[in-house]
């Protein structure tokens, strides 16, 4: 995309003037508009700036009550979400993140926050990659660009017992969006456990023109052992039995290999996040009630996007050791989101699992 219409701007073009407008959107300019900022009289920070008045953080942040929907963005086009931040107070699967394009009626974009944001396990894990970034304490931000032609919502759901305290700020422009500009999706799945013999399905049912962009996995293990022997299977534009492009094991297509073992003596399992790859998060069996040893990987395909014409399926295998040199299909606790652009519209997703069946457990 060229700089000069506000999009894809790099390093390389920044000093490129545009007649693209900067806006943003917090809980101190709902709207976004120019000049309203900081403006509220009414807020979760009136108590502490009672001495100060307006100006003096009012309204720094919402507060979302048990099974309520806030509206974070409503945004007339054309234009691009450019940044997210954003920190949520409890459970992090139960603070859904849902993304709108055009007056479509389907969400492209539904994920707990914590996954969407390659943080899956409630826990804080450093991630510095180019798209996603999670600093501490629990600071999730997001780079992927999205453009839309006519209109952005964006809507946070709490699905917790509790009332949920969210500091956020969208960051966009408002320019001109060429028309083969596709739209962004993000779609979550978990299956717990796995059942036997079965792939993993990361993505199914796209129809459309686009390219997928990223994979991040919440990776639980149920079984003692490795665990990552499993290919990855890209069926593209009326694949049949067999995937345009397969794998060769789960720490591969991670951009790691054998097993992230640097050995006892070392620590054994490695984390590392690059900007492309990682593995943010090693999750270690503590003796007592963390039993299990869980994981948080991300491979993000912007230099080497996966472009299909008219259909696309994504699985993956959990595959272990057993005797005899046998590979062993495992029954994991598994959690994905697939990242990718497309042409509209989107085919609805399939139902986001319930509470129960979201939770960490």
């Amino acid at each position: 995309m060229s700089g000069f219409n506000g999009l894809g701007m790099h390093l390389g073009n920044l000093w490129r003037l545009s007649k693209a407008q900067t806006r943003s959107l917090s809980a101190e300019n709902f709207t976004g508009e120019k000049g309203k900022g900081g403006a509220a009289t009414e807020g979760t920070g009136k108590n502490a700036s009672r001495d100060l008045g307006q100006g003096w953080k009012v309204s720094p942040s919402v507060r979302i009550e048990p099974g309520q929907t806030f509206s974070m963005a409503d945004i007339q086009g054309p234009g691009a979400i450019q940044h997210i931040w954003m920190t949520p107070t409890g459970p992090w699967r139960f603070c859904i993140l849902r993304i709108y394009w055009n007056d479509s009626p389907t969400p492209s974009v539904e994920c707990p926050v914590g996954d969407f944001f390659a943080c899956g396990w409630q826990k804080y894990a450093q991630v510095s990659s180019l798209p996603i970034c999670v600093n501490p304490g629990s600071a999730f931000n997001c780079y992927w660009e999205m453009p839309f032609q006519k209109r952005c919502r964006m809507t946070v759901t709490n699905l917790a017992d509790e009332a949920m305290t969210l500091y956020y700020q969208i960051d966009y422009t408002l320019t001109e969006v060429p028309d083969d500009a596709a739209c962004f999706h993000a779609q979550f799945r978990r299956v717990n456990p796995l059942p036997y013999k079965e792939d993993y399905t990361i993505l199914d049912n796209v129809q459309g023109q686009g390219q997928y962009v990223g994979t991040y996995m919440a990776w639980g293990v149920n079984n003692a052992g490795w665990w990552g022997e499993g290919e990855i299977k890209f069926y593209l534009d009326g694949d049949g039995a067999f995937p345009t492009l397969c794998g060769t094991g789960t720490e591969d297509y991670f951009c790691g290999s054998y097993n992230f073992d640097v050995g006892k003596d070392n620590g054994g399992y490695r984390e590392f996040t690059t900007p492309y790859s990682g593995m943010a998060q090693v999750i270690r069996p503590d003796g007592l009630y963390i039993s299990q040893t869980r994981f948080g990987l991300y491979r993000w395909h912007i230099a080497d996007p996966i472009r299909f014409e008219r259909d696309l399926r994504v699985t993956i295998q959990a595959l272990g050791w057993r005797s005899g040199m046998r590979y062993l299909p495992l029954q994991d606790d598994i959690a994905s989101v697939a990242y990718w652009y497309q042409t509209l519209p989107t085919a609805p997703f399939p139902k986001l699992p319930e509470r129960d069946e979201l939770e960490i457990v």
